[in-house]
């Protein structure tokens, strides 16, 4: 497959239409231990989840992050977004993050790993930062969510600033958060998906 690249302002100009995104009747959020349980077993059921974190942002100088704050792991057809407490159960959420077996897909991940080691003692393992692979030799960076979804699907994805600088600690998420979140997770395994249907096509 050729490198993925779209400039910033192509990807302005170009007339595409919105990505869908995922339905807020396939987002859960898990606030039970049942719920939990239920997540971990179609997690762990499928060879690959979409995977993202949401951290409270900092916003004074040498202000430490006490995130992630959310972690959201989706399968193809369903998202489920796990809220993080301090001295919770995240016995499920570790059971994923650290399975050997299914594939953690995100973009972006940055120091996703050393924060959950650092907030949860999570190790996180078998983990592709998809923004790295669909860059290409020689290209610093990584390809972010917009660029890879107007190459792959021709549509725009939209993404709220305000939301995604808003206050991911806090006890009560808003449908917005609960999107903005939701997506994040979904669509990186939705460019997963067609990244490999790309990959056989070129083999």
């Amino acid at each position: 497959m050729s490198d993925v690249e779209m400039s910033r302002a192509e990807l302005a100009a170009a007339e595409l239409p919105d990505y869908p995104g995922i339905p807020l009747a396939q987002v859960t959020l898990v606030t039970s231990p049942e719920l939990a349980a239920a997540a971990q077993a179609a997690l762990l059921a499928t060879d690959a989840v979409g995977f993202d974190t949401e951290s409270k942002p900092t916003f004074l100088k040498g202000e430490a992050s006490t995130g992630p704050h959310l972690v959201q792991l989706a399968t193809d057809d369903h998202c489920w977004l796990f809220t993080i407490a301090r001295g919770g159960d995240h016995a499920a959420l570790r059971a994923i993050l650290e399975s050997p077996t299914v594939l953690k897909v995100g973009l972006g991940l940055g120091n996703d790993r050393s924060a959950l080691q650092a907030r949860l003692g999570i190790s996180l393992n078998n983990v592709l930062d998809l923004g790295e692979k669909l860059r290409g030799a020689g290209h610093r960076g990584t390809v972010g969510a917009k660029v890879a979804v107007a190459h792959f699907f021709g549509q725009r994805l939209q993404k709220s600033k305000k939301t995604g600088t808003s206050n991911w600690a806090s006890r009560t998420l808003t449908e917005r958060q609960l999107l903005y979140a939701a997506n994040d997770a979904h669509v990186a395994l939705r460019l997963y998906r067609a990244w490999q249907a790309s990959q056989r096509r070129v083999d």
